[in-house]
């Protein structure tokens, strides 16, 4: 009996340390990428004052301060780029999620709305929308608002798409993935959407906050996205940050 509760015990110290190292390791990761954004606003920000008409130097600003949780900044140059360039409005998602994060939800679901008329396959860009709205006016309007789609879509948006609408829930998604028997790397790739989106799913409703907070974790530990640095590991990265950063109920 001894021997078994030591053993219990070590298994959970183990695994304590295990968790501790994890999230070290994360924030040894994420520090390496803060400087390396900081670096590259510092670079873009030199381009800028060399040619004040240079999109592209305000992209990579714009995107390197949303790296860095600097919303207001990142704003700020998407705005100048379709100032500068006004074609440029119509695809610029990008602005769209600056404004959801500094809780201007109003701008935002206009912007994934003109966004749709650019691409109107991506169902991704209508999960935004359709969490801006939420964020502004509630769950009836958020899915009275859902924008429409015929053509099909990458996985797991179709899926994610209906959870959203309220046809299916997260357990549905990963069932369908699952059945699905992608390749390894794809399945990967597929699951770090779904980790994220369902996480800000269950975010948004308040079903689950610790299972929206383990979703949104594995979505930032997801291979493919720490492999890749993709705009949305970014974004997975950052709202699993900030969420961590909330004070708990009753604190």
């Amino acid at each position: 009996m001894i021997r078994f509760w030591l053993s219990l015990l070590y298994f959970s110290l183990s695994h304590c340390f295990l968790l501790a190292e994890k999230v070290h390791s994360n924030e040894r990761e994420w520090s390496v990428l803060s400087q390396k954004y900081t670096n590259l606003e510092h670079v873009s920000t030199l381009r800028i004052s060399q040619n004040p008409e240079d999109v592209a130097a305000y992209s990579s600003r714009g995107d390197a301060r949303m790296f860095l949780g600097q919303f207001i900044g990142a704003r700020d140059d998407y705005e100048k780029m379709i100032e500068l360039d006004p074609k440029l409005n119509v695809s610029h998602w990008r602005l769209g999620i600056a404004y959801f994060y500094l809780s201007d939800f109003t701008k935002a679901a206009r912007q994934f709305e003109i966004y749709h008329q650019y691409d109107d396959v991506d169902r991704e860009n209508g999960i935004w929308k359709f969490m801006s709205q939420y964020m502004e006016k509630g769950l009836g309007v958020a899915r009275q608002g859902l924008l429409h789609y015929k053509k099909d879509d990458r996985p797991p948006y179709p899926w994610l798409y209906e959870m959203f609408a309220g046809n299916c829930k997260p357990v549905d998604v990963f069932r369908r993935i699952n059945e699905s028997k992608y390749q390894k790397y794809y399945e990967t790739r597929v699951l770090f959407h779904a980790h994220l989106y369902v996480g800000i799913f269950l975010e948004l409703t308040g079903d689950s906050p610790k299972e929206a907070l383990a979703h949104l974790r594995k979505a930032a530990e997801n291979e493919y996205g720490r492999s890749t640095g993709t705009y949305m590991w970014q974004i997975a990265r950052l709202h699993y940050t900030r969420l961590l950063s909330l004070p708990k109920p009753g604190h």
